[in-house]
């Protein structure tokens, strides 16, 4: 996941701030993106770019926490910290309850978010290496027939019933049948063992 470009999206209605901190981290070798308003980013947000954001709480229109609940709603998950002028502990409590990295108040520290800005990146690359794992989980299960997805989902269900006789008094078939596609289940997801096979269908 080292080779994934992350992007730094900053969102806020002031000018001023917005431009220099874009240009102070793009200095920094940061591939950002700039956006006046929470509306202007969710039109042009790509949830495929992980990254993580750079959000004013006081905006007009949708403010900060808003747009949080939202892209949460949403399932947008991307790390999230809040910058501020007139933030005040409550609306910070629910940021950061809400799953925000930090907030921040204005005038902050440039050391302080780009320690922020790291730990976010941290959140966002191990967010992408859990989706890869559950894609290539995916992939696995969906080279199983039919049949074999009816014997898993029945394991899965019911863990102390997953002897061959078991399951092939439950489906219909013989326990000899049962056994080959126990055996070609086990192939076609890597597992070891019937517990393996439970533990990769849990994930």
């Amino acid at each position: 996941m080292s080779d994934v470009t992350l992007t730094i999206f900053v969102i806020d209605d002031d000018d001023d701030i917005r431009r220099s901190l874009a240009r102070a981290l793009e200095r920094r070798g940061y591939a950002v993106e700039s956006h006046a308003s929470a509306q202007s980013f969710l039109e042009g947000y790509d949830p495929r770019r992980p990254g993580c954001l750079i959000l004013d709480y006081g905006m007009p229109g949708m403010n900060g926490l808003e747009l949080q609940k939202h892209m949460n709603a949403m399932g947008m998950a991307i790390p999230i910290i809040f910058i501020t002028g007139h933030g005040g502990v409550p609306e910070s409590v629910q940021a950061i309850k809400a799953g925000a990295v930090d907030f921040l108040e204005k005038p902050f520290r440039q050391t302080d978010l780009l320690e922020r800005i790291e730990t976010a990146f941290v959140i966002a690359r191990a967010r992408l290496a859990d989706e890869e794992q559950s894609r290539n989980h995916r992939a696995r299960f969906e080279r199983l027939t039919a049949r074999e997805m009816e014997i898993v989902e029945r394991m899965v269900a019911r863990p102390s019933e997953i002897s061959s006789k078991e399951i092939a008094a439950a489906l219909g078939i013989s326990p000899r049948t049962v056994d080959h596609h126990r055996a070609r289940i086990l192939e076609k997801l890597n597992a070891r063992s019937v517990a393996e096979l439970i533990a990769l269908a849990g994930k």
